[in-house]
């Protein structure tokens, strides 16, 4: 071999060597946290949302609950209308009975009236 390419061969070796050091010092000083803080991070992080989704479910659940209770609530008092509603009714149609038997009472009377009238001018003739 040639002391040149002797020469070619150590320059690229050193030049390999000081780039690797180069770019492992980059990297170092770059580089924001260890892998082991990186995945310490991505831990807290999903403990952090678990616990995020965890309060909103729960958030999710009392408005539920309330919104199940105002309804409830609601159907209550409608059902209490209706009660009113329908006791109001039945008195409006049991009035309407009464009336419509006094009526017929009275139709009968008169009906038996004339009946005996008929019999009463009939007997006489």
């Amino acid at each position: 071999m040639s002391e040149e390419s002797v020469m070619n061969t150590k320059d690229f070796f050193i030049g390999a060597l000081i780039g690797g050091l180069v770019g492992a010092s980059t990297a170092f000083l770059v580089t924001p946290k260890s892998g082991r803080e990186i995945r310490e991070g991505i831990n807290e992080q999903a403990r952090e949302s678990t616990t995020s989704l965890v309060d909103k479910m729960k958030d999710l659940s009392r408005s539920m609950r309330k919104d199940m209770k105002e309804l409830t609530d609601s159907a209550d008092y409608l059902i209490e209308d209706f009660d009113d509603l329908s006791e109001d009714i039945a008195a409006s149609v049991r009035q309407e009975v009464e009336d419509l038997q006094r009526s017929v009472e009275q139709l009968i009377r008169e009906v038996e009236e004339r009946e005996k009238a008929k019999k009463n001018g009939e007997g006489r003739v």
